[in-house]
């Protein structure tokens, strides 16, 4: 049983696995497997899809024929304005991995398909302790304006690798060098599944540790960030544990961290450790 120092860092796992799939969405299959749950409710939207044979709607499931008609799929229905599009690209994949289609990233938790993303700690070791930058999102930022967020953190778009996403996320959010930002370590990958106001999400998140010099500053360079803070890990800890200020994925990959840097006693750690990589 957790101790009472420990508990309230449950609600954030659990918060980010309050759905039991496929909690009455519909199979999206390929190659008879399943690659994503579709709401029910946007049912209607694939007529015009299952017309042109881009999707077989059949009894309790959906068939993709063909991957590659998941880009068509997207531009078909942003044409309709069923939802407003990102233009930017994730890849679909089957569950051995392979690269089957594109979908434009805000179709994603319509059609639960699993998405990928990158998260780093950017870690600061300074002679009163180790310390981390802590990004606050744009108030313009559709998803979650305004909350506290990491360095560095973003979706893994068509075509990339973690490590490149990882690069590419660390200059254009925080104005890091490439030769830099090679050096950050995986440290771990977390999964979760969850319903949020935009649908489905079905996440797997590479998470990264960075060790930056103590006079790096980082600089926005594509508006997502309106501030940087650095902060002392036993504040964060404190922010994490009181308060939802955090991005919902966030809170997962710094209990993540907390766990690795020893923050927890043994018997706390063992039940945090299990319930967020189990």
């Amino acid at each position: 049983m957790l101790s009472s120092a420990a508990a309230p860092f449950l609600r954030h796992i659990e918060r980010c696995r309050n759905v039991t799939l496929p909690a009455g969405r519909i199979p999206l299959l390929h190659d008879g497997l399943s690659i994503g749950l579709v709401d029910p409710a946007c049912l209607g939207w694939l007529a015009a899809p299952a017309e042109m044979g881009l999707l077989e709607i059949g009894d309790g499931h959906i068939t993709l024929p063909d991957g590659q008609g998941l880009s068509q799929i997207s531009h078909m229905l942003a044409e309709q304005e069923r939802y407003v599009p990102f233009h930017e690209w994730f890849d679909v994949r089957s569950p051995d991995g392979t690269i089957i289609g594109q979908i434009d990233r805000a179709l994603i938790p319509v059609f639960g398909v699993e998405a990928s993303g990158v998260h780093m700690n950017g870690l600061v070791q300074k002679k009163t302790g180790l310390h981390l930058w802590v990004a606050r999102r744009s108030p313009q930022k559709r998803l979650d304006p305004g909350k506290l967020d990491h360095l560095v953190a973003g979706g893994m778009s068509s075509g990339l690798t973690p490590e490149e996403t990882l690069v590419k996320e660390a200059g254009e959010e925080a104005s890091i060098p490439t030769a830099l930002a090679r050096h950050a370590s995986h440290a771990s990958t977390l999964h979760y599944a969850m319903t949020r106001p935009e649908g489905l999400r079905r996440d797997r998140l590479y998470c990264y540790d960075l060790m930056l010099p103590e006079d790096f500053v980082p600089q926005a360079n594509d508006g997502e960030v309106e501030s940087f803070h650095l902060m002392p890990v036993g504040n964060v800890f404190q922010l994490v544990r009181d308060t939802d200020d955090f991005k919902f994925n966030v809170n997962l990959v710094l209990l993540d961290l907390f766990l690795r840097l020893g923050m927890f006693d043994k018997q706390d750690s063992l039940i945090l450790a299990e319930t967020l990589h189990g």
